[in-house]
């Protein structure tokens, strides 16, 4: 039936009519769509809103019936925001479903453009409101009088003829904060992230929502039918890599949903008796015969994509871990919503994000679990029920870490559950991080120094806040000629742009022949001979032990830890074995933190050897370790910098390297120079800035002159 019918929106009548549209109670009346005119009225000091949508007959209507009654069972994605709807209204119906409603019905042309407004609006977008979604000039819509109110740009309130909730209206008043798609072999997967407006329905405002392609009624049977015949199906040869199996699957998927679709199509056709009568004409050319092959593109690709996703891909997760403006992707029990955590160019300020995707079925959440374990050599079962892997999606850099933790409902209550941790795909820079605000001119100079000079410097803090994107991104600041080390698990997540570095790893199921232990990648390390160590993630009492000999050979140290402030760190250092001395050697801990879906260092301490007046002490067993506060975070956003005479490194790399006081501190004022024309001129490419502080270090002169012009020109 016609949507909002309300009788108060006039209808085209003679100019001479007292009801025409220039009669006095209408204020306004504008067409927001082919066929859809928006008529607003005052009546006794009220405004009201009306829609006229476009006109159907009873027999359209019984056509419409029709349609609707056979989309009941079809799994069709409504949009979520006010922009998708206009955007799906401008974009029509899909060719699969253009097909389905010219099977179904049997009318004029003009009737069909009708039926297929009214269909579209009541399938794939917000039901009665969507003639209102579609009004640019709607800004407010209020649903707390008897009918809901909307405000326009020129007339509020305006009383409309809708109940004051109707189905959809969070959609309607949602807001779209991002929008994009995420590669998928061949295809391009919609994603969408948007905000609500309604309160009290929702703990979460911001949500996450993955657009797979409509499943039509059917559609379900069929992939499945497909997967089971392509699992059964005898296979010549090895498939080779990851592409060869992919290529296998959609070929296989193809010629089979084609030979499906052709065979349920053409007895739907010939079921027809508007096919008959075509065919009939189409004899005497009174008539376009029908097409041959009765079934769309597009719903063939859709239906492959569905069997690439549960046999290629990761089933419902397959699009979360491959989009790299997530850190995290979540799937906590089963029946409960996908959860992900997004990077923070994503505009999101909630910590986590719900997705439409949820993992229903425990057996095809445990086979998920399953499979992604053992694609990294891991088999879990009742004696190892849960592991940390990783994931090396084809679609995804291959310089990209995935780690995911995975667990069998043996040890979760609610079912199986899957923790995945991403890199970004690009790493962050110096000037990425000025640019976000992260850190400062005097953060990033001070870092250069410690890094380029082999200093000790732990980034500390709770997961999530951001020490690895810190720790990467002053990498290039390591001399181009020095060989960086990376040792331990954390390993695969540091960039080392050098081709003098090295990463090393203690993960059991990648070494056949025996277990490498961290003792054995210390004395390895040794024999490389290094300029700088990396160890991330220094938690466990293998870690801190070698974090010790480390700091005993004298060698640069970069690395990671879990500690909220210093006396945190102190404590549980020294409760993993390294001595209090030991800890006197580290130069700077850096703390980030992570508050409001921001990422910034709040503090930067240094260690030292005595107390003095600006020291503060921690105890711990009997040990004291005294540090200096030299750099906060203040309330309004800025960094409060104690300056260069307050910092102890500078004395001790002036000992360190025979050279005044006076000179380290115009070293750090000169870097502090270089690092305001990286910002100024955006040098925000990793490799781009790697190469210059090489070039830098060869030729300083040189360089300058070549850096003056190009900023001359």
């Amino acid at each position: 039936m016609p949507m909002l019918a309300d009788h108060a929106v006039p209808s085209p009548v003679p100019p001479d009519d007292p009801d025409a549209w220039y009669a006095p109670d209408v204020r306004s009346q504008y067409e927001v769509h082919p066929g859809v005119v928006v008529t607003v009225t005052e009546r006794d000091g009220e405004f009201a809103y009306g829609v006229r949508t476009p006109p159907l007959g009873a027999g359209d209507e019984t056509a419409l019936a029709r349609v609707t009654d056979y989309f009941v069972d079809a799994q069709i994605a409504r949009p979520r925001t006010r922009e998708g709807t206009r955007e799906r209204v401008a974009a029509g119906l899909g060719e699969k479903h253009r097909r389905v409603l010219a099977r179904l019905t049997d009318c004029s042309r003009a009737a069909r453009r009708r039926i297929e407004f009214h269909a579209l609006c009541e399938l794939r977008g917000l039901g009665d409101l969507t003639p209102l979604a579609l009004d640019d000039g709607v800004e407010v819509a209020d649903a707390a009088a008897d009918s809901l109110v909307v405000h326009t740009s020129e007339y509020a309130p305006a009383i409309t003829g809708l109940p004051a909730d109707p189905p959809h209206l969070d959609r309607f008043l949602s807001e779209r904060v991002a929008r994009y798609t995420v590669p998928f072999r061949d295809f391009d997967v919609p994603v969408v992230v948007y905000r609500e407006r309604v309160l009290g329905r929702d703990a979460f405002d911001t949500k996450y929502a993955v657009r797979e392609p409509d499943r039509l009624p059917g559609d379900d049977e069929l992939i499945a039918e497909c997967k089971s015949r392509i699992w059964e199906a005898n296979v010549e040869g090895r498939l080779g890599d990851a592409e060869g199996r992919a290529a296998f699957v959609a070929d296989r998927a193809r010629t089979f949903l084609t030979r499906r679709l052709t065979v349920r199509n053409t007895r739907a056709w010939l079921d027809a008796t508007r096919h008959r009568v075509r065919s009939a004409l189409a004899e005497y050319g009174l008539a376009v015969p029908p097409v041959g092959r009765r079934f769309s593109d597009d719903r063939l690709d859709d239906l492959t994509y569905y069997v690439l996703r549960d046999f290629v891909g990761d089933g419902e997760l397959t699009v979360p871990i491959r989009d790299d403006r997530l850190e995290d992707v979540e799937a906590n029990a089963v029946g409960e919503r996908v959860k992900v955590v997004p990077r923070g160019r994503l505009g999101a300020a909630a910590a986590r994000l719900p997705t439409n995707l949820s993992l229903d079925d425990e057996q095809r959440f445990v086979n998920l679990v399953t499979q992604l374990a053992a694609r990294d050599g891991v088999e879990l079962n009742a004696s190892n029920p849960s592991a940390k892997v990783n994931l090396e999606p084809a679609e995804v850099d291959a310089d990209v870490t995935i780690r995911c933790a995975v667990a069998l409902p043996v040890i979760s209550e609610d079912g199986p559950h899957v923790s995945i941790r991403k890199q970004a795909a690009e790493p962050l820079t110096p000037v990425d991080l000025l640019q976000q605000d992260t850190v400062s001119v005097d953060v990033v100079a001070l870092l250069w120094m410690v890094y380029e000079h082999h200093g000790v410097v732990l980034f500390s803090g709770p997961t999530g806040v951001g020490k690895t994107t810190l720790m990467n991104a002053h990498m290039p600041f390591v001399p181009f000629d020095d060989r960086p080390i990376s040792i331990d698990e954390g390993s695969r997540e540091v960039r080392l742009p050098h081709e003098t570095g090295v990463s090393l790893t203690t993960r059991e199921h990648e070494r056949e022949f025996k277990r490498v232990s961290m003792a054995d990648l210390m004395t390895e390390t040794n024999y490389l001979n290094p300029d700088v160590e990396v160890i991330a993630e220094i938690n466990t009492e293998e870690s801190f032990e070698s974090f010790a000999n480390v700091l005993n050979t004298g060698h640069g140290v970069v690395g990671t830890t879990h500690a909220e402030n210093v006396e945190t760190l102190v404590n549980r250092a020294i409760e993993q074995g390294v001595p209090a001395y030991l800890l006197r050697e580290v130069d700077l801990v850096v703390f980030p933190r992570h508050v409001d879906g921001e990422r910034y260092v709040g503090e930067i301490v240094e260690l030292v050897g005595d107390a003095g007046d600006d020291t503060e002490t921690v105890e711990k067993d009997g040990s004291e370790v005294h540090y200096r506060r030299i750099l906060e975070r203040t309330p309004d956003g800025g960094f409060d910098f104690a300056g260069a005479d307050s910092v102890g490194f500078f004395d001790q790399l002036a000992a360190r390297t025979d050279r005044p006081v006076e000179d380290v501190h115009e070293e750090f004022a000169q870097k502090r120079r270089y690092v305001q024309y990286l910002d100024r001129e955006d040098v925000s490419a990793f490799d781009e800035l790697f190469g210059l502080l090489s070039d830098l270090r060869t030729d300083e002169t040189a360089t300058v002159e070549r850096l003056q012009r190009r900023a001359g020109e």
